[in-house]
């Protein structure tokens, strides 16, 4: 049983332009954004997409809607693709909440949820994946914690390198499940 995926982060959003860190807040594509969005549906219509499965949080669904006008392919809302809860950082400083970020590895952010609980839910997504859409392929819009996820999921990564040193933005990433 395979699933061959496709990992986009949600486009630019006004949070990012501005250096904050939006963890759980819904957050809006800036007008930069939205051009990603578009491009990121050019950049993806010939790869003949079963589905697309995306973060419910609000910038990765604009993201999806924006890149795939009309619901084709067929666009899914999956929570457990949300970016990491960093609780009462929510909001704040990307500077501050980088910084942080190792050390809520294994210990939630105050009153959030730590990367562990993000590959925790990556790692049910895929399960479910690949048992719902053997032989298809998929494209996934989420954050910079799922793709941290996958990698350490998929690639064997460690989540304290990918924490420490996350690798460059790319136009999307290609796994088999």
């Amino acid at each position: 049983m395979t699933v061959r995926l496709v990992y986009e982060t949600h486009a630019t959003t006004t949070d990012n332009e501005d250096g904050i860190a939006t963890g759980w807040l819904p957050g809006r594509l800036s007008d930069l954004g939205r051009r990603q969005a578009l491009e990121l549906g050019e950049r993806r219509r010939e790869d003949g997409l079963d589905t697309v499965f995306v973060s419910d949080l609000h910038r990765a669904v604009e993201t999806a809607r924006l890149a795939f006008p009309g619901g084709v392919p067929p666009i899914r809302q999956d929570v457990r693709l949300r970016e990491c809860d960093y609780g009462v950082l929510n909001g704040s400083s990307a500077a501050l909440v980088a910084a942080r970020r190792t050390r809520h590895i294994d210990e939630p952010f105050p009153g959030g949820q730590s990367y562990r609980q993000v590959v925790a839910a990556t790692s049910a997504f895929l399960r479910d994946l690949v048992a719902e859409w053997d032989g298809a392929s998929v494209l996934v819009i989420a954050h910079s914690a799922n793709r941290w996820a996958l990698e350490h999921l998929l690639t064997g990564k460690t989540l304290p390198a990918l924490l420490a040193d996350p690798p460059p933005w790319q136009p999307g990433w290609h796994y088999t499940v």
